[in-house]
Protein backbone atom coordinates (compact mmCIF):
# COMPACT_ATOMS: atom_id res chain seq x y z
CA UNK A 1 0.00 0.00 0.00
CA UNK A 2 1.40 3.38 -1.17
CA UNK A 3 2.00 6.06 1.71
CA UNK A 4 -0.30 8.47 -0.31
CA UNK A 5 -2.98 6.23 -0.11
CA UNK A 6 -2.42 6.98 4.05
CA UNK A 7 -2.41 10.48 3.96
CA UNK A 8 -5.69 10.17 1.95
CA UNK A 9 -6.87 7.63 4.74
CA UNK A 10 -6.11 10.18 7.56
CA UNK A 11 -7.85 13.45 5.43
CA UNK A 12 -10.70 11.26 5.17
CA UNK A 13 -10.83 9.49 8.77
CA UNK A 14 -10.18 12.35 10.49
CA UNK A 15 -12.66 14.33 8.92
CA UNK A 16 -15.04 11.94 9.34
CA UNK A 17 -13.65 11.85 12.71
CA UNK A 18 -14.47 15.59 13.61
CA UNK A 19 -18.22 15.27 12.44
CA UNK A 20 -18.97 12.03 14.53
CA UNK A 21 -17.75 14.66 17.61
CA UNK A 22 -19.87 17.38 16.77
CA UNK A 23 -22.89 15.85 14.92
CA UNK A 24 -23.04 12.91 17.95
CA UNK A 25 -23.49 15.96 20.05
CA UNK A 26 -27.19 17.57 21.40
CA UNK A 27 -29.72 16.19 23.24
CA UNK A 28 -32.28 12.79 22.34
CA UNK A 29 -35.82 13.44 21.51
CA UNK A 30 -38.59 11.09 20.30
CA UNK A 31 -42.27 12.09 20.86
CA UNK A 32 -45.06 10.05 20.99
CA UNK A 33 -47.64 13.08 21.74
CA UNK A 34 -47.49 16.97 21.67
CA UNK A 35 -48.86 19.14 24.29
CA UNK A 36 -47.03 22.10 25.77
CA UNK A 37 -44.45 21.76 28.89
CA UNK A 38 -46.37 22.58 32.06
CA UNK A 39 -47.29 26.65 32.56
CA UNK A 40 -45.32 26.16 35.93
CA UNK A 41 -42.28 25.42 34.37
CA UNK A 42 -39.98 28.42 34.20
CA UNK A 43 -37.68 28.24 30.48
CA UNK A 44 -34.89 27.27 32.61
CA UNK A 45 -36.80 24.24 34.36
CA UNK A 46 -38.26 23.16 31.14
CA UNK A 47 -34.54 22.40 29.66
CA UNK A 48 -33.59 20.89 33.31
CA UNK A 49 -35.74 18.34 32.96
CA UNK A 50 -35.60 17.80 29.41
CA UNK A 51 -31.59 17.45 30.25
CA UNK A 52 -32.37 15.36 33.33
CA UNK A 53 -33.83 12.82 30.96
CA UNK A 54 -30.74 12.10 28.99
CA UNK A 55 -29.56 9.76 31.69
CA UNK A 56 -31.83 6.64 30.97
CA UNK A 57 -30.79 6.66 26.89
CA UNK A 58 -29.61 3.03 26.23
CA UNK A 59 -29.75 3.88 22.06
CA UNK A 60 -30.35 6.67 20.02
CA UNK A 61 -31.36 7.19 15.65
CA UNK A 62 -30.52 11.11 14.78
CA UNK A 63 -30.48 13.22 11.34
CA UNK A 64 -27.81 16.05 11.45
CA UNK A 65 -27.17 18.96 9.36
CA UNK A 66 -24.58 21.99 9.26
CA UNK A 67 -20.97 23.29 9.63
CA UNK A 68 -18.11 21.89 10.89
CA UNK A 69 -14.71 23.57 11.21
CA UNK A 70 -12.64 22.89 8.43
CA UNK A 71 -14.82 20.23 6.53
CA UNK A 72 -17.56 23.10 6.13
CA UNK A 73 -21.19 21.82 5.27
CA UNK A 74 -22.31 18.07 6.29
CA UNK A 75 -25.11 16.28 6.54
CA UNK A 76 -25.79 12.60 7.26
CA UNK A 77 -27.42 10.09 10.04
CA UNK A 78 -26.74 7.96 12.64
CA UNK A 79 -27.93 5.64 15.35
CA UNK A 80 -25.98 4.32 18.34
CA UNK A 81 -26.12 2.01 21.28
CA UNK A 82 -24.85 2.50 24.88
CA UNK A 83 -24.54 -0.75 25.83
CA UNK A 84 -23.05 -2.55 24.35
CA UNK A 85 -21.04 0.29 22.33
CA UNK A 86 -21.79 0.68 18.85
CA UNK A 87 -22.44 2.96 16.48
CA UNK A 88 -23.48 3.30 12.41
CA UNK A 89 -23.01 6.65 10.50
CA UNK A 90 -23.49 7.64 7.13
CA UNK A 91 -21.89 11.29 6.53
CA UNK A 92 -21.74 13.37 3.25
CA UNK A 93 -18.97 16.86 2.92
CA UNK A 94 -21.48 18.52 0.68
CA UNK A 95 -18.23 21.08 0.21
CA UNK A 96 -15.91 17.69 -0.65
CA UNK A 97 -18.26 16.16 -2.95
CA UNK A 98 -15.78 14.74 -5.05
CA UNK A 99 -14.66 12.56 -1.69
CA UNK A 100 -18.28 11.18 -1.66
CA UNK A 101 -20.33 9.59 1.15
CA UNK A 102 -18.77 7.92 4.29
CA UNK A 103 -19.81 5.57 6.36
CA UNK A 104 -18.33 4.95 9.86
CA UNK A 105 -18.93 1.56 11.70
CA UNK A 106 -17.90 1.38 15.68
CA UNK A 107 -18.76 -2.60 16.38
CA UNK A 108 -16.54 -5.03 18.95
CA UNK A 109 -13.62 -2.15 19.93
CA UNK A 110 -13.00 -1.89 16.29
CA UNK A 111 -14.06 1.26 13.98
CA UNK A 112 -14.95 0.60 10.72
CA UNK A 113 -14.60 3.61 7.75
CA UNK A 114 -15.79 3.02 4.28
CA UNK A 115 -15.55 5.45 1.04
CA UNK A 116 -17.56 3.21 -1.48
CA UNK A 117 -16.00 2.79 -4.90
CA UNK A 118 -13.66 5.50 -4.68
CA UNK A 119 -11.92 4.26 -1.80
CA UNK A 120 -11.97 1.05 -3.74
CA UNK A 121 -9.82 2.01 -6.38
CA UNK A 122 -7.46 3.52 -4.22
CA UNK A 123 -7.39 0.37 -2.11
CA UNK A 124 -6.98 -2.74 -4.29
CA UNK A 125 -10.46 -3.23 -4.65
CA UNK A 126 -11.02 -2.69 -1.00
CA UNK A 127 -13.36 0.00 0.09
CA UNK A 128 -13.43 -0.21 4.32
CA UNK A 129 -10.62 0.31 6.53
CA UNK A 130 -10.11 -0.82 9.76
CA UNK A 131 -8.89 0.42 13.45
CA UNK A 132 -8.45 -1.42 16.30
CA UNK A 133 -9.01 0.57 19.02
CA UNK A 134 -7.36 -0.70 21.33
CA UNK A 135 -4.52 -1.25 19.57
CA UNK A 136 -4.26 2.51 19.22
CA UNK A 137 -2.58 4.70 21.54
CA UNK A 138 -1.33 8.47 21.77
CA UNK A 139 2.46 7.50 20.66
CA UNK A 140 0.54 6.11 17.20
CA UNK A 141 0.76 8.02 14.58
CA UNK A 142 -3.23 7.54 13.85
CA UNK A 143 -4.21 7.90 17.80
CA UNK A 144 -8.25 7.02 19.19
CA UNK A 145 -8.72 10.74 20.30
CA UNK A 146 -7.93 11.63 15.97
CA UNK A 147 -10.41 9.33 15.06
CA UNK A 148 -12.75 9.65 17.35
CA UNK A 149 -12.42 7.23 19.76
CA UNK A 150 -11.93 9.76 22.79
CA UNK A 151 -15.86 10.32 22.23
CA UNK A 152 -17.16 7.38 20.69
CA UNK A 153 -17.96 5.75 24.64
CA UNK A 154 -19.88 8.41 25.56
CA UNK A 155 -23.60 9.57 25.80
CA UNK A 156 -24.15 11.98 22.73
CA UNK A 157 -27.05 13.39 24.73
CA UNK A 158 -24.45 15.16 27.05
CA UNK A 159 -24.20 18.46 25.42
CA UNK A 160 -27.53 19.00 25.85
CA UNK A 161 -27.21 19.55 29.52
CA UNK A 162 -25.05 22.41 28.25
CA UNK A 163 -28.04 25.23 27.91
CA UNK A 164 -29.02 24.52 31.73
CA UNK A 165 -26.11 26.67 32.91
CA UNK A 166 -26.89 29.82 30.83
CA UNK A 167 -28.33 32.50 32.56
CA UNK A 168 -30.52 33.84 29.63
CA UNK A 169 -32.37 30.79 28.74
CA UNK A 170 -35.82 32.26 27.31
CA UNK A 171 -39.00 30.50 25.41
CA UNK A 172 -39.06 31.54 21.88
CA UNK A 173 -42.36 29.98 21.43
CA UNK A 174 -43.94 26.84 19.91
CA UNK A 175 -43.11 24.74 16.59
CA UNK A 176 -43.73 21.71 14.99
CA UNK A 177 -40.74 19.94 14.23
CA UNK A 178 -41.07 16.62 11.78
CA UNK A 179 -44.90 16.58 12.64
CA UNK A 180 -44.41 16.70 16.32
CA UNK A 181 -45.43 20.01 18.21
CA UNK A 182 -42.25 21.43 20.53
CA UNK A 183 -41.60 24.58 22.62
CA UNK A 184 -38.52 26.07 21.10
CA UNK A 185 -36.13 27.84 23.54
CA UNK A 186 -33.15 29.65 22.62
CA UNK A 187 -29.91 30.84 25.37
CA UNK A 188 -26.39 31.35 25.28
CA UNK A 189 -23.15 30.14 27.71
CA UNK A 190 -20.09 30.41 28.05
CA UNK A 191 -17.85 27.04 28.37
CA UNK A 192 -16.33 28.67 31.73
CA UNK A 193 -19.71 29.64 33.04
CA UNK A 194 -20.98 25.63 32.10
CA UNK A 195 -17.88 24.26 33.85
CA UNK A 196 -18.45 26.65 37.11
CA UNK A 197 -22.19 24.98 36.87
CA UNK A 198 -20.99 21.74 37.50
CA UNK A 199 -19.84 22.65 40.95
CA UNK A 200 -22.73 21.49 42.62
CA UNK A 201 -23.14 18.01 40.78
CA UNK A 202 -22.49 14.46 41.59
CA UNK A 203 -18.70 13.27 40.97
CA UNK A 204 -20.15 11.10 37.89
CA UNK A 205 -22.49 13.53 36.20
CA UNK A 206 -19.75 16.24 36.91
CA UNK A 207 -17.19 13.68 34.86
CA UNK A 208 -19.47 13.18 32.11
CA UNK A 209 -20.41 16.63 31.72
CA UNK A 210 -16.65 17.88 31.96
CA UNK A 211 -15.26 15.05 29.43
CA UNK A 212 -17.72 16.74 27.07
CA UNK A 213 -17.29 19.81 27.88
CA UNK A 214 -13.12 19.50 27.11
CA UNK A 215 -14.11 18.45 23.78
CA UNK A 216 -15.00 21.82 22.12
CA UNK A 217 -12.41 23.44 24.49
CA UNK A 218 -10.12 21.69 22.35
CA UNK A 219 -11.48 23.15 19.41
CA UNK A 220 -11.19 26.17 20.40
CA UNK A 221 -14.61 27.03 20.97
CA UNK A 222 -15.30 30.28 23.93
CA UNK A 223 -18.97 30.43 23.88
CA UNK A 224 -22.17 28.81 22.37
CA UNK A 225 -25.77 30.17 21.76
CA UNK A 226 -28.09 26.70 22.06
CA UNK A 227 -31.65 25.82 20.84
CA UNK A 228 -33.48 23.33 21.79
CA UNK A 229 -37.18 21.99 20.74
CA UNK A 230 -38.98 20.20 23.79
CA UNK A 231 -42.17 18.10 23.02
CA UNK A 232 -44.76 17.03 25.26
CA UNK A 233 -42.79 14.18 27.06
CA UNK A 234 -40.08 16.33 27.87
CA UNK A 235 -37.25 15.02 25.80
CA UNK A 236 -35.47 17.64 22.80
CA UNK A 237 -36.92 16.51 19.79
CA UNK A 238 -34.06 18.87 17.97
CA UNK A 239 -31.40 20.87 19.00
CA UNK A 240 -29.10 23.27 17.46
CA UNK A 241 -25.59 24.48 18.56
CA UNK A 242 -23.62 27.34 17.36
CA UNK A 243 -20.42 28.83 17.71
CA UNK A 244 -16.52 29.82 16.37
CA UNK A 245 -13.89 27.46 16.90
CA UNK A 246 -9.71 28.09 15.80
CA UNK A 247 -10.64 26.98 12.80
CA UNK A 248 -13.65 27.86 11.30
CA UNK A 249 -17.66 28.03 12.42
CA UNK A 250 -19.58 25.43 14.05
CA UNK A 251 -23.54 25.29 13.05
CA UNK A 252 -25.11 22.01 14.02
CA UNK A 253 -28.81 21.36 13.89
CA UNK A 254 -29.71 17.34 15.23
CA UNK A 255 -33.40 16.22 14.91
CA UNK A 256 -33.87 13.22 17.08
CA UNK A 257 -35.61 10.32 15.06
CA UNK A 258 -36.09 7.74 18.24
CA UNK A 259 -34.45 6.30 21.11
CA UNK A 260 -34.18 3.10 23.15
CA UNK A 261 -35.11 0.73 20.16
CA UNK A 262 -32.93 -1.92 19.45
CA UNK A 263 -29.54 -0.79 17.51
CA UNK A 264 -27.69 -3.43 15.47
CA UNK A 265 -24.57 -2.82 13.64
CA UNK A 266 -22.36 -5.32 11.85
CA UNK A 267 -18.92 -5.30 10.76
CA UNK A 268 -17.93 -5.10 7.48
CA UNK A 269 -17.59 -8.53 4.99
CA UNK A 270 -13.37 -8.99 6.02
CA UNK A 271 -12.74 -9.64 1.71
CA UNK A 272 -13.36 -5.85 1.64
CA UNK A 273 -11.74 -4.32 4.71
CA UNK A 274 -7.70 -3.37 4.72
CA UNK A 275 -6.58 -3.46 8.43
CA UNK A 276 -4.65 -0.08 9.23
CA UNK A 277 -1.81 -1.69 11.52
CA UNK A 278 -1.38 -3.96 8.56
CA UNK A 279 -1.53 -0.78 6.15
CA UNK A 280 1.29 1.11 8.73
CA UNK A 281 3.21 -1.71 8.79
CA UNK A 282 3.58 -2.43 4.92
CA UNK A 283 4.38 1.44 4.56
CA UNK A 284 7.03 1.67 6.86
CA UNK A 285 9.14 -1.22 5.65
CA UNK A 286 8.21 0.14 1.76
Amino acid sequence: MKLSVNDSVRRRATGAALAALVLGGGAVGCSKGGAEESPALTPAAAVAKAAKKTDDITSLRYRMTGKVPEEGRVSGEAAMSMKPLAMSMKMTAEDQAADGPVEIRLVDKAMYIGGGAKAAKEMDGKSWIKFDMSALGADKELNASQLGGGQADKNPATESTFLTGSKDVKKVGTETVDGVKTTHYKGSITLDEYRKSLKGEDKATREKREKALDQYTKMGVDAITMDMWIDGDDHTKQFRMRGTADKGPLDMTITFLDYNKPVTVTAPPAKDTVDLAEMMKDAQQG
